[in-house]
């Protein structure tokens, strides 16, 4: 009777540990400690959008804003688009707004991703890739995909590298 409970109790081991994360698991701990704390004024971003034309974090004061470090060469990135993309037709009507900043070194890649993959939202390209951005070291970016949720004053309410946590905190706002 004790080998069968063992090898029961054994057996749930994979079951139960699907059902939540150690601490050592959650990829938040792992991978998004140097960002930015809620409660943060986000700090400015001013770079080129698939136009040209230099967009500002700062225009778009007294709205929501979904804002993602990402690159079209990261496998993670790729990954959480179709999330993306759902939030994004969900929540924009709403009036949330949608800003990704890659770290691509091709503009050329770049702009074919965003058009294969009809990225929604403000897309901004910053030349100096993740290692050397300025903007990527401002929100403390080390890790991509990297997602933030900027509140209509401009203060941080979540930041995680998980698009899924970002989905969560704008279904209860």
């Amino acid at each position: 009777m004790k080998r069968f409970l063992l090898l029961f109790a054994l057996a749930l081991l994979p079951a139960l540990a699907a059902f939540g994360q150690t601490p050592e698991e959650d990829p938040d701990v792992l991978y998004a400690t140097e960002l930015l704390a809620p409660g943060t004024v986000a700090p400015e971003i001013e770079l080129p959008d698939a136009d040209g034309k230099t967009f500002s974090l700062s225009s778009l004061r007294g709205a929501p804003v979904v804002l993602v470090f990402w690159a079209s060469w990261c496998p993670d990135c790729r990954a959480e688009v179709p999330e993306l993309k759902a939030m994004y037709e969900l929540y924009a009507p709403a009036g949330v707004r949608f800003v990704s900043v890659s770290f691509d070194r091709s503009i050329e890649k770049w702009k074919e991703y965003i058009a294969a993959e009809s990225l929604p939202g403000v897309q901004l390209f910053d030349p100096a890739g993740k290692k050397e951005s300025t903007v990527g070291a401002a929100f403390g970016v080390k890790w991509i995909p990297s997602l933030y949720l900027i509140g209509p004053d401009g203060k941080i309410l979540v930041r995680t590298v998980v698009a899924g946590r970002i989905a969560k905190a704008l279904s209860s706002l």
